[in-house]
């Protein structure tokens, strides 16, 4: 269709996972369910790292910044999300889908960033623990999150202001649960050859440099602890990284599979049930994968109780 007859969108229908009621209301409960656990982990998290003085680390530092982002990018989505599966037309306006992009795509990259630290910061710690309180000192963890926000913050508004300069001139239905870029590309009349070079260049940049962070670090990480003589020693030291590992794998398997593919191999079906994963169920898992994995934070807890029981 030319671009000069189209008309100026003022609002998207999201399609979102189903169009029968009784399903709905099924997956309202339970989405709701998931992000009522993810705003009581994190919030909880947050909460238990501050009122702790032994938490008072470098690595419950980016732990708080991560959970502040798995806030950020659940309540970016799933409010949304539960409106529209009650609702009779699930519509997001013209400005809203824009914002909901921007606010998803930063929280997304950043988190990516917050990861690769917290492997840098296992690293120094077990490779280089002479150095550790000067490498992971409050400046450097605080310009390592600062950084962070504000890179991705600039890649999301490249995203966002090249996606919604395009033109739009026939469907407005998003066949999605929320406003991604893949998804809406698809709409646009015009050509979106720079959009997916785009999206194909910064997301692979920030996602596959982060990744080789993490993976480069984990190898001098298994490298140093396979030298350490006593079991004790190396069993402490591997267990310190072993939460952090599980969350990578659930998060970048995901991401990188969702972005990092020609868009000639999109199946948008399919992929709503990815991204459903890393935008909704993973904020959920960080703050279990963290607790219950990690002696530390299990002993705050404890301690945290039994001092409010003996205060009653």
């Amino acid at each position: 269709m030319p671009e000069e007859n189209c008309t100026a969108l003022t609002e998207f229908i999201l399609l979102g996972f189903t169009d029968r009621p009784e399903v709905e209301i099924l997956l309202f409960g339970l989405f709701f369910l998931i992000y009522t656990t993810t705003l009581v982990g994190n919030i909880g998290l947050i909460v238990l790292v501050q009122v702790n003085a032994c938490l008072h680390t470098p690595m419950y530092y980016f732990l708080c910044s991560l959970s502040i982002l798995d806030l950020s990018c659940s309540s970016t989505i799933a409010p949304k999300m539960l409106v529209n599966l009650l609702a009779q037309r699930k519509t997001i306006s013209f400005f809203g889908c824009a914002t909901q992009m921007f606010l998803f795509a930063a929280f997304a990259d950043a988190e990516c960033l917050i990861l690769a630290a917290m492997a840098y910061d296992r690293y120094v710690a077990i490779c280089h623990p002479l150095l550790y309180t000067i490498a992971m000192s409050r400046r450097v963890c605080t310009f390592m999150v600062a950084g962070a926000y504000l890179s991705t913050g600039l890649t999301s508004l490249v995203h966002t202001s090249f996606a919604f300069t395009l033109s739009f001139c026939g469907s407005n239905v998003i066949n999605h649960f929320f406003c991604d870029i893949p998804p809406l590309l698809e709409l646009s009349c015009s050509n979106t050859h720079i959009n997916e070079v785009l999206l194909f260049t910064l997301c692979g940049f920030i996602q596959t440099s982060t990744f080789l962070t993490i993976v480069v670090s984990y190898t001098c990480i298994l490298s140093t602890i396979l030298r350490i003589r006593m079991a004790d020693s190396r069993h402490k030291a591997f267990s310190t990284c072993t939460s952090h590992l599980m969350a990578v794998g659930l998060f970048y398997g995901s991401l990188l599979f969702t972005y990092l593919r020609p868009s000639s191999s999109y199946s948008f079906d399919r992929d709503k049930v990815i991204s459903l994963f890393y935008t909704v169920v993973f904020p959920m898992l960080n703050p279990l994968i963290y607790s219950l994995r990690n002696k530390e934070v299990k002993d705050a807890l404890r301690r945290t109780v039994e001092r409010r029981v003996l205060s009653q």
